[in-house]
């Protein structure tokens, strides 16, 4: 649906998300379910789990759920990975009133502003990644992490504001 146009300004519009993972410093994996808001950059919803999971995905949309306001229905773009095809994702995502969209096979840049987010997490925090040494210490740090993506970090795009305090000026 959204043919690499990546230009919403109204927050709530456009979602994307998508699954990630790392290798944590005991070398188990940890995989990260985010959802951004395109136009705020703001992650509305982000989980973590030592498995990519129905669990991780339903927790990840059910955090959405609570953060979405009433009278919105965003499109909800992702890739083509097998948990966004399945009925349980389709179902949920149907009942919170979102309009699916998904990235052409084999086409990453389709869902870009996913696949920035993910990359700017693990350059700026490779080596806090490799200090965790199991899943409950790197929930923690991704926690801390979003916190600071939302709250702290500014850009550009957001007329040098954080994804939070671009949200509460543009509404």
């Amino acid at each position: 649906m959204l043919n690499q146009t990546f230009d919403a300004t109204s927050p709530f519009t456009v979602l994307h998300t998508d699954v990630s993972q790392v290798r944590l410093g005991d070398s188990t994996w940890a995989y990260m379910s985010v959802i951004l808001d395109q136009a705020t950059k703001e992650v509305l919803a982000a989980s973590v789990s030592q498995s990519s999971n129905k669990l991780l995905i339903m927790d990840t949309l059910s955090q959405l759920e609570d953060n979405l306001p009433n009278n919105f229905n965003p499109i909800i773009h992702s890739d083509q990975g097998w948990h966004y095809q399945l009925d349980y994702y389709r179902e949920k995502i149907d009942s919170l009133g979102l309009i699916q969209s998904m990235s052409r096979k084999g086409n990453c840049l389709d869902n870009a502003p996913m696949e920035s987010f993910f990359h700017l997490f693990k350059i700026k925090s490779q080596p806090e990644i490799k200090k965790c040494k199991n899943i409950s210490q790197f929930t923690q740090f991704f926690n801390k992490y979003v916190n600071w993506y939302n709250n702290d970090r500014i850009s550009n795009k957001t007329k040098n504001m954080s994804p939070v305090d671009y949200r509460t000026h543009v509404l």
